[in-house]
């Protein structure tokens, strides 16, 4: 018996659809626009620069309108005079000082190597030194006096050059000292310092309230007090390196009196021309009288020994 055969239904085949529109290719966005180009392409004639310079012209306007104005030029002048009063005011006071003080100043670091060397040796050893008048400067022209001669040409004129010197060489020579006996840290660069310089500072503020006082004027006072204020640092500076190298206080402290002692009798006799210029200059002069005279005089010899002798401990001991 024939049987038929049960096929199951085949499905249909599967269609996909097909695009009826082509596909647009993918494009890659616009490069950014430069400045000064057309930010908007549908709208000719429109740029950056353009509002730029509509900006620029409103600013000049302003301006130009403010300058223009009364009140402006009101206050420019009221302006303008009160910085030429300043400016005057500050030349009447202040500018003769520092007229004569640039040039000076430079005139003290006018020295030599033979001069520098002389200059500490009649600082340490000053006791057979003669003369100690100062050499005058005279001009070339009419044979005036126009004042002293610098330290280059003049081994009796104070000089800075010795004294910054020494000053910064204490200071290192300190740091070093304390590395060497253990005790140092880094503020004791900034101590030693501020010590030093107060002790300067406290010094010549003595010496001018005491000039003041003398009715004590020179031309070059100021700047002859600092430089001489820095030579006793010479002096401590050997004490500090004898006392380190050499065991005991005996060896310490002799040293540490024939510096002072050196220190004061060259201060005593490089100073005279400063507290009795008068009679360093004409030692027949009278302007002065006899007390006058007598008080400058002691006070001259405090400061060389008694003063001296405080500061100096003060350096050595710290």
């Amino acid at each position: 018996m024939y049987l038929p055969s049960h096929r199951q239904p085949s499905s249909p085949p599967l269609h996909h659809p097909v695009p009826q529109h082509p596909i647009p290719p993918m494009r890659s966005p616009p490069p950014p626009q430069m400045q000064g180009t057309n930010p908007n392409p549908y709208i000719p004639g429109t740029s950056g620069s353009t509002n730029a310079n509509s900006a620029n012209r409103y600013a000049d306007s302003r301006y130009s309108n403010l300058f223009n104005d009364a009140t402006a030029q009101v206050s420019l002048q009221v302006g303008r005079n009160a910085m030429m009063a300043g400016q005057e005011y500050v030349e009447q006071n202040f500018g003769k000082f520092f007229s004569l003080s640039m040039p000076a100043l430079k005139s003290y670091f006018n020295v030599s190597n033979k001069y520098v060397y002389t200059k500490l040796v009649l600082v340490i050893f000053p006791w057979r030194h003669k003369p100690w008048a100062r050499l005058m400067k005279r001009s070339e022209v009419s044979g005036t006096v126009e004042g002293y001669q610098d330290p280059r040409n003049d081994i009796n004129a104070p000089d800075m050059y010795i004294p910054v010197m020494a000053f910064t060489t204490y200071i290192l020579l300190s740091s070093i000292l304390a590395g060497i006996h253990g005790t140092f840290h880094p503020e004791i660069l900034g101590y030693i310092a501020s010590m030093a310089f107060a002790i300067v500072v406290f010094e010549i503020l003595g010496l001018k309230l005491g000039c003041y006082l003398l009715s004590i004027s020179n031309e070059y006072q100021l700047l002859d007090l600092v430089a001489y204020s820095g030579y006793k640092f010479i002096g401590v500076i050997l004490t500090m390196v004898v006392g380190s190298f050499i065991p005991g206080l005996t060896i310490k402290w002799i040293v540490f009196l024939y510096t002072f002692s050196a220190n004061a009798f060259f201060l005593l006799r490089s100073l005279r021309y400063v507290v009795l210029p008068e009679s360093s200059a004409n030692p027949t002069s009278a302007t002065t009288s006899h007390k006058q005279r007598q008080r400058r005089i002691q006070f001259l010899f405090m400061y060389s020994f008694v003063c001296q002798f405080f500061l100096m401990w003060l350096l050595v001991k710290s």
